[in-house]
């Protein structure tokens, strides 16, 4: 092995120019001068945090198409959860914390803007005390047995 002095230094590897020096005019021009191959590609919405275009696309299909809505509460529902929160006397915060939800959930359910979830509709049934889902919509939860 060759011995290396104190004043010897050895570079292993150079370091590559920053892309901005490579995009300057001196460069751009030093490499014309050279003749070394030369890209000019023009990138559309580089350097933009835009999502790609299917989701939009998705989106867009999904409020225009009927097979494709979702379902909502209906008004019926809608109507009842509202009648017997308020014969029970009971405020939307006080259901939804019964419910262990947001007041927002409860909020939604009775504008009929929410998307009907079988388990919120369950915690709904129970905590008033009524059907809200099928045929009997409305009726007690437990009916009395003759």
């Amino acid at each position: 092995m060759a011995e290396v002095g104190w004043d010897d230094v050895t570079y292993l590897r150079k370091k590559a120019p920053k892309s901005t020096a490579l995009k300057s005019q001196r460069a751009i021009n030093a490499a014309q001068r050279s003749g070394a191959e030369i890209k000019t590609d023009k990138k559309f919405s580089a350097a933009q945090n835009k999502q790609s275009t299917a989701a939009k696309d998705t989106a867009k299909l999904d409020r225009e198409t009927e097979e494709l809505h979702h379902d909502r509460v209906s008004m019926g529902v809608a109507k009842h959860i509202q009648k017997r929160r308020s014969e029970l006397k009971m405020t939307q915060k006080d259901l939804s914390t019964k419910i262990n939800e947001k007041p927002q959930v409860v909020n939604d359910y009775e504008a009929g803007r929410a998307i009907p979830n079988p388990q919120i509709m369950g915690k709904l049934e129970r905590a008033l005390g009524i059907k809200l889902r099928g045929k009997d919509i409305g009726l007690p939860l437990h009916q009395p047995k003759k």
